[in-house]
């Protein structure tokens, strides 16, 4: 680990006081581990005795959300089908599908939002509260960034209706006049609400005229003698033109014909014709779209952007692409206050309106708090074709260099790791590497999520990994005494010596017991067995037992016979070899022949030749009990042996 002094401008950890501890740090996958060390700071007062602390910084708390996990999931499958879009259409071809694509990540942002919102509105803790509200703050930013970056660079809107998509986004993220509508008209005198004024101010900037031309009816009937001047203005709204890009009018046509109702506004406000109602000329000057009549309206616009739609709106409807970054920096200069700085969302959504798509990624990433953001529209833009501007590869390398980043976050979780192995696939330079990486990490705590990880590994040839895994899941269940499970993980991960180890086991719980566990995984071992000798062993003897339960006795013999005398079987178990002989020595039927006969004899000689006596009291009797055992083998070989010599000489002579 590392030591290391920490300011107090660097970071900030309740509870530590960084002037009088020393402190040391180290990185982990998801979050840094910080601990109090014993080296006295110079300077410092002395550190009296007492428990050091251990601080967990995690720098990704999204993860462990409830609701962000959905957005996290729900994101992972729209991934997924975009990472299946075929390379040999042509881009103008998938455009649609495109759009599709990033509509449906900001649906799950938008649904995220709202469900943010209910439980912030339901919990009765401050706390909880306040963190559900900046979660929600940060999720409106990033789906007003998406959608202003899905009109610009994906759906890449011409001249005429680019105006018309930016208009439906500040629609989109300024519904509050709605709301505030509703109270207006939900009144008994709506002309009279307090809040009338703005809300048809907030439709006109919003270029809505169909909804202010009905709440401005709702005052022209209770003021007759102004009914003409209300008339008016209605008129001039309702003649308003409005692009239709699937129409057969051109963008020229409609621009002449735009130019022509703007010289109409400006007659009526040049005769004084609204002079007598200072709401109604404010409404007709935003028609001509007066700078200093929009600015005066900065609290309904709120932000720069709405100003600059407005602006646009009402001032040069048929704004190019390539006009836009001029009159978004003049907008916000004129907007915002020249003494404060602009906020990361400003300069975000300017550098987008500067078509600078790299500025974008990299101020989100410093901005935002996780990578989930930049590493899908960054994997979006990159199908679109749009990183290349510069180099060939780059764009390829920042969305490998985000999506490795994302997946990484993502492993640190006990479910999440799931998805980040999806995202890993699909980097093809570092993506194998890191998985492999990362998938050593994943705790192993059930043998469920062992499988989960095992069948990762096994469907992409990562063989080191998954011996590894084997090797763990057979050395926990060892240690637990489940030897079924042990060989079972040890033959996955053809491991000879643990295989002849649980082998082992198995036979000397046989020995302890008279009965073997887990015999269904002992009865189909199959070719498994071939992994050593000890398993192979182990297969066979549970195979001379089931021929001498179904009665092949013959069968049964020359098996138990193969296994000493090709020395299958362990030394140590020989004894108990012989001593599953005596039965079918005893039968009435010779089973062994002459020289099978002889073999065994030869077995029992080589097993009891050069043994000593023991001491202790204990083995002593052992040895007499194995004695009677000996003595008791020897009498049936050469009672078998007799039979068996008349047996096959009676044969001979017939």
């Amino acid at each position: 680990m590392e030591e290391v002094d920490v300011e107090p401008t660097t970071t900030v950890i309740p509870g530590v006081d960084f002037k009088q501890k020393h402190l040391g740090f180290e990185w982990g996958p998801g979050d840094i581990i910080v601990y109090e060390t014993q080296y006295k700071i110079a300077g410092a007062a002395p550190v009296g005795p007492g428990c050091l602390s251990i601080h967990v910084v995690r720098k990704d708390e999204d993860i462990y959300s409830p609701i962000l996990r959905k957005l996290f999931n729900e994101s992972h499958h729209i991934f997924v089908g975009l990472q299946k879009t075929k390379d040999e259409v042509s881009n103008k071809a998938k455009k649609p599908q495109f759009v599709s694509i990033s509509k449906n990540y900001r649906s799950v942002i938008r649904a995220a939002v709202e469900e943010l919102n209910q439980i912030a509105v339901s919990t009765r803790d401050s706390a909880l509260e306040t963190q559900y509200g900046n979660q929600v703050s940060i999720l409106l930013a990033v789906e007003l960034i998406w959608n202003l970056c899905e009109v610009l660079f994906i759906e890449a809107a011409p001249a005429g209706t680019l105006l018309l998509h930016l208009l439906d986004w500040v629609r989109l993220h300024k519904a509050d006049v709605d709301e505030r509508a509703r109270e207006v008209l939900q009144n008994e005198n709506p002309a009279q609400h307090q809040a009338y004024w703005n809300v048809v101010i907030s439709y006109v900037l919003q270029g809505r005229m169909d909804e202010a031309r009905q709440i401005l009816g709702k005052r022209a009937t209770q003021q007759p003698a102004a009914r003409a001047m209300f008339k008016l203005l209605d008129n001039l709204m309702m003649k308003m033109p409005v692009y239709n890009p699937g129409g057969t009018q051109t963008l020229t046509e409609f621009d002449v014909k735009w130019r022509h109702w703007h010289e109409e506004c400006e007659r009526c406000l040049q005769d004084n014709s609204f002079a007598s109602n200072p709401h109604l000329e404010v409404i007709c000057k935003i028609l001509l779209g007066d700078e200093d009549t929009l600015l005066d309206q900065k609290e309904l616009l709120s932000t720069w952007y709405h100003f600059l739609v407005t602006r646009l709106l009402y001032s040069h409807p048929t704004v190019k692409p390539t006009e836009m970054h001029y009159y978004a920096q003049s907008s916000m200069d004129m907007f915002l206050d020249s003494r404060s700085a602009p906020e990361p969302l400003d300069s975000i959504l300017l550098a987008a309106f500067e078509f600078d798509i790299h500025q974008v990624i990299k101020d989100c990433s410093i901005a935002l708090n996780n990578w989930w953001f930049v590493a899908h529209l960054t994997d979006l833009m990159d199908h679109c074709k749009l990183l290349q501007s510069h180099n060939l590869h780059f764009g390829s390398n920042l969305r490998e260099f985000l999506l490795l980043e994302y997946a990484s976050g993502l492993f640190t979780h006990h479910s999440l790791w799931q998805l980040a192995v999806d995202y890993f696939d699909h980097c093809p330079e570092f993506g194998r590497v890191y998985l492999e990486l990362q998938i050593e990490r994943v705790p192993l705590d059930t043998e469920r999520k062992a499988l989960k990880v095992l069948r990762i590994c096994e469907q992409r040839q990562m063989l080191e990994q998954v011996r590894s895994i084997c090797k763990i899941m057979a050395k926990k269940a060892l240690r637990n005494n489940r030897l079924g499970s042990a060989l079972s993980w040890s033959i996955r991960a053809k491991d000879a010596a643990f295989a002849t180890l649980i082998s082992e086991r198995f036979l000397q719980d046989y020995c302890a017991r008279g009965t073997f566990s887990d015999l269904d995984l002992i009865d189909n071992l199959g070719p498994a067995m071939l992994l050593s000798d000890r398993l192979t062993f182990l297969g066979k003897y549970r195979e001379f037992h089931k021929m001498y339960g179904e009665k092949k006795f013959a069968e049964a013999a020359k098996l138990l016979l193969s296994l000493m005398t090709a020395k299958i079987a362990p030394r140590s178990f020989w004894m108990t070899l012989l001593t599953d002989a005596l039965p079918l020595l005893e039968q009435k039927q010779v089973i062994f022949s002459v020289e099978q006969t002889y073999e065994l004899m030869h077995c029992l000689e080589e097993l009891t030749t050069g043994k000593t006596l023991p001491s202790d009291r204990h083995l002593v009797q052992d040895e007499d009990i194995e004695a009677t055992k000996i003595e008791l083998l020897r009498l049936a070989l050469a009672r078998n042996l007799a039979a068996a010599i008349v047996n096959e000489g009676t044969v001979d002579t017939l």
